[in-house]
This record gives C-alpha cells, structure tokens and sequence, in this order.
C-alpha cells in the first residue's frame, strides 16, 4: 500500500505569465487541484518541497494529504498526483496537477511493475529478459493504492512468459490493463552465423585464381 504524503500548498488567486514567474523567483511551483465534484482551483506548491517527495517515490503517481491554505483557513484533500510538467533541459518542475479524490471512491493510476531475481533462462541457458510492460494501470481505493508491483521472474526458463492476468496483485487492487498482455518474457539467446564461402557447381568453394599471360604469346615477334 502506498505510504500517504503530506504536503503543504497555498491558494493561488493571481493568473498569468507574470505572476508564474514571480512565485517561482519565491521558491515555487505552479500547481492546480482538480476534481472531486469542485471546480479547478489555482494552488503553489513549495519547489523544494514537492522535489524532495518525488526523489522518495518510485512513480510520479503519489497519493498526497494536501494542506491547502489561504485566506484565514486551512483545508485539507487528498489528492493524487496526476502529472509533473519538467523542463525538457534542466528537468526541474514547472508544474504539477493534482486529481482530488476521495477516500471512499476507486482511483485508477499507473503503477510501475519492478521484477525479483534472477530468470532460470538467463541464469543457465543465456536468455534474453524481455520487460514489455513497464507500468500496470489498476483499480482500487486510494488506501489500497500500491507505490509498485513485484513480480519474481526467478523461475522463468526460456520461452516463459508472464502476462497480466498471471500478476498476483494486493488485495483490493485489480488490473484494467488487457489480460493478455504480456509483462516480461525470456526470449532464446541470439546466434550470430558466421559467413561462409560460397560454393560452385562441384560443390566446393570457389577459388578465383590470377589468370597468367602465356610467356610464348609475349615473346612473339612483332609482324610488319
């Protein structure tokens, strides 16, 4: 089950260009929390902040107790993280998107899949791991949300597979990816054929030899 986070945020009641670039000259990030049956509400988040919980989570998808001031009150949501925009050189946050949910209402989220050990295929007979599927979207409560999926591949032998409908998964949690899609498998090791000379029509390789000029034919007199 994913570990709840917390996580302070502030009611963000100025819109625009120029007013992005001041919250972030604060140590800020833009951020909206949406969802829930309430309208989309502008919020800024901490960048230090939000930094630091992402560095502890193995997907961005992370269920959050968001702390949301403004005004005179305080309240409190949780939320899922539902998209984190990055800078596409210095990869430093430029906005986040939190899904408001409730706690008595299933999420759907994409869950990374990890794998345990080390494949029989691989290990004896010089397999190939194939990972296919690197996420799993699932069904569940947001208290049953799981932060990754293990699956031990230890046994797997060349020709194995594992799709979706064989991961065991938490309980309360349910796949809604295809069932028959395929997870990981052990592919046969490649062979590289060396080339070989080509044979003529005796069956033997051909041998192309230097043709030789016959040495009477050069010592010929010249006729006049």
């Amino acid at each position: 089950m994913a570990k709840q986070q917390k996580l302070q945020a502030q009611m963000r009641s100025v819109l625009g260009r120029n007013a992005v670039k001041k919250i972030k000259a604060t140590g800020l990030v833009p951020a909206v929390i949406y969802g829930a049956n309430q309208e989309t509400q502008p919020l800024s988040v901490n960048a230090r902040e939000i930094n630091n919980l992402l560095a502890r989570a193995v997907s961005e998808h992370v269920l959050v107790d968001l702390e949301i001031s403004g005004g005179d009150q305080v309240q409190n949501r949780l939320a899922l993280i539902q998209e984190v925009q990055h800078h596409p050189l210095r990869r430093n946050i430029l906005h986040v998107d939190f899904h408001a949910v409730r706690e008595d209402e299933k999420i759907h989220a994409e869950i990374p899949v990890e794998t345990l050990g080390e494949p029989a295929g691989v290990k004896n007979f010089g397999g190939i791991l194939e990972h296919s599927l690197h996420s799993i979207e699932v069904e569940c409560l947001p208290r049953d949300l799981p932060e990754s999926i293990s699956i031990d591949v230890s046994g797997l032998n060349v020709g194995d597979a594992i799709h979706v409908k064989d991961v065991i998964l938490p309980q309360g949690v349910s796949a809604k990816a295809a069932p028959d899609l395929t997870v990981v498998r052990i592919a046969a090791p490649k062979v590289e054929i060396e080339p070989s000379a080509v044979p003529d029509a005796a069956g033997q390789p051909e041998v192309l030899k230097e043709k030789k000029e016959d040495p009477a034919a050069a010592k010929a007199p010249e006729k006049k």
